[in-house]
């Protein structure tokens, strides 16, 4: 068998009937996902969106969130329902959804029998880390072995492409925390506005978010992730890092979405850096610290739209392109097969 080359694939691609070069992000897509999958004829096959849904401890002391967090169950319920925007989002783009109840502050028990819900709970939601840790070490790594555990069941389904979402009041609390603890920028530079914030409220916010950060010192976690998540994470999020590293062990194509996805994947990028190969960055969001934690990570997203809902939502506009960049790749004429001139 011939081994796979990246160069002989990036020809392949370069001598589509095209100006090299003219469908732009696609073909870097193209190489990735060939590359990826050491194949000059990839493919994206049962893709997944898996939303993450706990609570956070911070969120009932209404510093940093104007919503109740009972918005949390009631939003999971929404999805098990089929009324969101990634319900609607993975519908038209024919993308599977799976919901975990991660640690949400609700009994979810009556949604035992839907389909799309996956009972993972870990607790009534974290400790409020304005006084304490958020969780023990050993829920942050029970939280990985059972995000790795439900990206193992949908890859042994026959899926090679996922991406993840989450829900849950007061999480871009803790991304902003990550961030600023994970790249040492300021929490006034990480931290934004989040579900409707008001300019006192994120005033308030930010000078919370500064005392949570001197008061575990979280400028000495920076890498100690593990630590970190147990600091000042939320169950979604831990199990969200999880899933990340079994999607990148199963050599899966992971689509990244939003800030808090993202905060995640800076989690699991300080466990294995590698990780990196495997993801395609959907969207910017609107979300003040995206941008940062991109620049982080050298990464370019497809698309700009303002987004800052979560759920998934970028993922899944995503796909469709991801989709269109290995359908040119696979079906379009090379010059030579189309009889086309070249210069």
């Amino acid at each position: 068998m011939i081994a796979f080359s990246p160069t002989r694939l990036q020809q392949i691609i370069d001598t589509k009937t095209k100006p090299v070069g003219a469908l732009g992000e696609l073909e870097r897509i193209a190489l990735q996902i060939g590359t990826i999958q050491q194949s000059y004829t990839p493919s994206i096959h049962k893709p997944y969106i898996v939303v993450f849904a706990a609570d956070h401890g911070i969120a009932l002391s209404g510093l940093v969130n104007p919503y109740p967090q009972a918005v949390t169950a009631q939003m999971v319920q929404n999805f098990t329902n089929g009324g969101a925007a990634i319900n609607v989002f993975t519908e038209l783009n024919q993308i599977d959804l799976l919901v975990v109840d991660a640690g949400v502050n609700a009994d979810l028990s009556t949604l035992q029998k839907n389909p799309l819900f996956i009972d993972a709970k870990q607790g009534l939601g974290t400790n409020n880390y304005l006084d304490t840790i958020a969780m023990s070490v050993q829920q942050v790594e029970t939280c990985i072995e059972m995000g790795k555990d439900i990206v193992a069941k949908i890859y042994a389904t026959g899926s090679n492409t996922i991406g993840f979402g989450e829900m849950g009041i007061g999480n871009t609390s803790s991304a902003a925390l990550i961030l600023s603890a994970i790249t040492g920028i300021s929490i006034t530079e990480a931290t934004g506005r989040g579900t409707g914030v008001t300019d006192l409220q994120l005033a308030v916010k930010i000078k919370t978010l500064e005392q949570v950060h001197a008061t575990h010192n979280l400028a000495s976690y920076s890498n100690n992730p593990i630590g970190l998540l147990s600091c000042i994470g939320g169950f979604e999020i831990a199990m969200i890092t999880g899933a990340y590293l079994a999607a990148a062990e199963k050599n899966m194509v992971i689509v990244v979405d939003g800030f808090i996805a993202t905060a995640a994947l800076l989690v699991a990028y300080q466990i294995h850096n590698s990780i990196l190969r495997n993801c395609i960055f959907a969207h910017t969001s609107g979300e003040k610290g995206h941008t940062k934690m991109l620049q982080y990570l050298k990464a370019e997203p497809l698309l700009n739209l303002g987004m800052r809902l979560g759920e998934g939502t970028g993922a899944a506009l995503a796909i469709p392109l991801i989709r269109g960049a290995i359908a040119f790749l696979n079906h379009m004429a090379s010059f030579e097969e189309a009889a086309v001139s070249t210069i």
